[in-house]
């Protein structure tokens, strides 16, 4: 049967296209997690979500015999290009059956768009910003996905291979051993820092206590992240976007900052990993969903780290070994045994060199594919 291509118009249709891959996943795929619907829904609503103000976007659902069987997001995010001096459009929330007809004309469908608004190339899988999940996840699909990350079935990094991709980058994941002790050094990093400098470490009760510094975080990450591979500059709108999705989730015993004469210049955040409540939840929040997905936050024997930076000038110094010390006891302390690092990028050798020094072993690895576009008619 042919594969149609059609463009998200109405409500309904966005609404197939948020719910399009619990329907090919769930029932099949026990290491897929639902999104938090709540949140997903906020992310596709310009009212709700700013980046849809400086960025241009097209939905597209695939259909075969009446029946969805893909969807992919195509956008250009017009700040980002101008901060990086391109013209690159990017691709996001590709999923689709096992079919090479379906996957290429959805990804046809995105690079035509992308090529009729200018663009000479598309990366994806992306979203607007780095808060948004990235990659597509090419080693470790036995494992659950962990939050704020895509997971996708084996055979679909083959599809977009297969229609014109290669790999762009690739972060890593590690998984670290808490059980193990940490290196004896570590410790006597963080003591000599408390003792011996003005750097004070700042660890949290409860979550009134860390808001006063949400706002310096997400300034430190704008100005830390910039070099980083495809980081746009998060405005205010969008930092209090992100803040509000976040601060409910997070255990203010995983947030640690370091703070110099009362300025911030490093912090790490993680959470419980939540996707046993949040898989038993199917992603609702309500009626008695989040009640689901805080039970989990409570069993929960992993650590998922989200976020962390250390100020330029501050480097270097052991304020990185000062929070992974503190986060080390506390989790510890929660009689956690496993930690989840998170995406690193692959080439960034200063922070694996101290995942390695952690014991940390990779077992998973999300990709950035790319493909350069070119006018009908030149090849």
């Amino acid at each position: 049967m042919s594969v149609q291509i059609r463009e998200v118009r109405t409500r309904r249709e966005r609404k197939l296209f948020i719910y399009f891959p619990e329907k090919l996943y769930e029932d099949r795929y026990p290491q897929w997690v639902h999104p938090i619907y709540q949140n997903e829904k906020s992310f596709f609503d310009p009212g709700k979500n700013d980046a849809w103000s400086f960025s241009d976007v097209e939905l597209y659902l695939a259909y075969r015999d009446g029946k969805p069987v893909g969807r992919v997001m195509a956008l250009i995010n017009h700040k980002l290009n101008k901060f990086q001096d391109k013209r690159e459009a990017r691709f996001g929330f590709f999923d689709s059956v096992d079919d090479q007809g379906v996957a290429s004309a959805l990804l046809g469908a995105a690079e035509e768009w992308a090529r009729s608004k200018g663009c000479d190339r598309i990366v994806g899988p992306l979203g607007f910003t780095d808060m948004d999940p990235e990659g597509m996840l090419v080693e470790g699909f036995e494992e659950r996905a962990s939050i704020a990350t895509w997971w996708h079935p084996p055979y679909t990094p083959a599809l977009v291979e297969r229609a014109g991709y290669a790999k762009e980058t690739d972060w890593v994941t590690y998984l670290v051993e808490l059980s193990n002790p940490l290196p004896p050094v570590y410790a006597k990093i963080a003591k000599r820092l408390s003792s011996r400098t003005n750097y004070r470490l700042k660890e949290f009760a409860k979550r009134k206590e860390f808001k006063p510094l949400i706002e310096p975080i997400f300034k430190l990450i704008n100005e830390a992240y910039r070099h980083l591979y495809g980081f746009s500059p998060l405005s205010d709108e969008e930092i209090q976007k992100v803040a509000a999705d976040y601060i409910p989730i997070l255990d203010p015993r995983f947030v640690k900052a370091v703070t110099l004469d009362d300025q911030v210049v490093g912090f790490a955040i993680g959470i419980p990993d939540m996707t046993d409540g949040i898989r038993a939840a199917r992603g609702r929040l309500f009626p008695f969903g989040i009640f689901k997905i805080l039970a989990a936050r409570r069993r929960s024997k992993r650590l998922d780290m989200l976020l962390g930076a250390i100020k330029e000038g501050h480097r270097g110094k052991g304020l990185d070994v000062l929070m992974a010390n503190a986060l080390y006891v506390s989790a510890r302390k929660a009689k956690m045994t496993h930690s989840d690092s998170h995406h690193e990028l692959e080439d960034n050798t200063r922070v694996r060199a101290e995942m390695d020094k952690l014991g940390g072993k990779i077992y998973k690895r999300h990709r950035v594919f790319y493909k350069e576009l070119y006018p009908k008619g030149t090849l």
